[in-house]
C-alpha cells in the first residue's frame, strides 16, 4: 500500500485511504468504502480475485473504475501484478487505460414469512447442499417457465465474468466477459445429461429446494454472503441494474489473461 501511494503521489495524484485501511496503517482519516463513489475518480484494491468481489460489496452502486493490484494468486480481475505498480501509476497519470464494464447479478432471496433480501454478485450466486451428504433435489425456473428439476450438490448462476471461477471447475463454459448472458451449471449433477445452459441476461431465474427432506440448503454470494435456505424458501436471479468497471491497462486484454492464467500453450 505504502509503495503504490508513493508512486502515485510522485506522479501528482492524491490519494485517500478507506477507512479500515487507515486503521489498520495506524494513519488518521479515511472515508467509507461506501462513500467513495462521490469522492474518488479510481479505486485501487490490494489484493487478488476474492479482494475484488469483497469490494463489490463495499463500494455499493460505484460506476466508476476499479484497479486490482494483484498480490493474491490467479488473478483474473486484477490490473496488474505488485511488481508494476510503478507503470501502474504511469499509466494512470497519462491516462493510458481503458474501462470494461461487468454485469452483475442481482439475487432476492425470498423467504416463508414473506421477508426478503436483495444480494449483488460479480462472478455467482449458488445454491448448494447445507447438512447433508447426499445429492439434493432443486427446481429451475425461467421467466415462469419449469426448466428443470436437479439432482445434485447444487446449482451455479454465474455472469461472464464468474464463468472463469466456480462455474468453470464445476464443467462449465468460458464465456467472454462482454457477452450478454448467464449460465446455469449444476454441481457435480446425478445424471451426465444435466449440463450447463446459457441463458440470455434479459430472463429471470428462480432456484429453490424441491424436496423437504433435503434439509436446509446454502445460498452464497460470490463466496462470501451465506444465507440458510429452507425448503419452502426461493431465489429470484435477474441482471442487477448495477455495473461493475474494471480497469485495465492498455495492451492487456480478456484473452491474453485466458492464455497467462490458464496455462495455455498451445501444441
Amino acid at each position: 500500500m505504502l509503495a503504490l501511494r508513493a508512486a502515485l503521489e510522485a506522479r501528482g495524484c492524491e490519494c485517500i485511504l478507506e477507512q479500515e485501511t487507515a486503521t489498520i496503517s495506524g494513519e488518521q482519516g479515511g472515508i467509507m468504502a461506501s462513500d467513495f463513489t462521490g469522492q474518488v475518480d479510481i479505486a485501487a484494491v490490494l489484493g487478488g480475485d476474492g479482494t475484488m468481489l469483497h469490494a463489490v460489496s463495499r463500494f455499493g452502486k460505484f460506476d466508476k473504475p476499479v484497479a486490482g493490484i494483484n498480490i493474491g494468486t490467479l488473478g483474473f480481475l486484477t490490473t496488474c501484478k505488485e511488481t508494476e505498480i510503478d507503470q501502474f501509476a504511469e499509466a494512470l497519470a497519462d491516462g493510458r487505460y481503458t474501462t470494461c464494464p461487468r454485469m452483475l447479478l442481482e439475487a432476492t432471496v425470498i423467504c416463508t414469512d414473506g421477508s426478503t433480501v436483495i444480494y449483488h454478485a460479480l462472478n455467482e450466486v449458488t445454491l448448494a447442499r447445507g447438512e447433508t451428504g447426499r445429492l439434493v433435489a432443486l427446481k429451475a425456473m425461467v421467466n415462469g417457465e419449469w426448466l428443470n428439476r436437479y439432482r445434485a450438490d447444487g446449482l451455479i448462476v454465474a455472469t461472464p465474468t464468474g464463468s472463469t471461477a466456480y462455474s468453470l471447475s464445476a464443467g462449465g463454459p468460458l464465456i467472454a466477459p462482454q457477452a450478454s448472458v448467464m449460465v446455469i451449471t449444476p454441481i457435480c449433477p446425478h445424471s451426465l445429461s444435466q449440463r450447463s445452459l446459457v441463458l440470455s441476461d434479459d430472463v429471470e431465474i428462480e432456484i429453490s429446494p424441491e424436496c423437504s427432506d433435503d434439509g436446509p440448503m446454502l445460498f452464497t454470494v460470490d463466496g462470501r454472503d451465506t444465507t440458510r435456505i429452507d425448503p419452502s424458501d426461493r431465489v429470484i436471479v435477474k441482471k442487477s441494474d448495477r455495473s461493475f468497471h474494471l480497469l485495465r491497462l492498455e495492451g492487456t486484454t480478456f484473452y491474453e489473461a485466458l492464455r497467462q492464467k490458464l496455462g495455455w500453450q498451445g501444441v
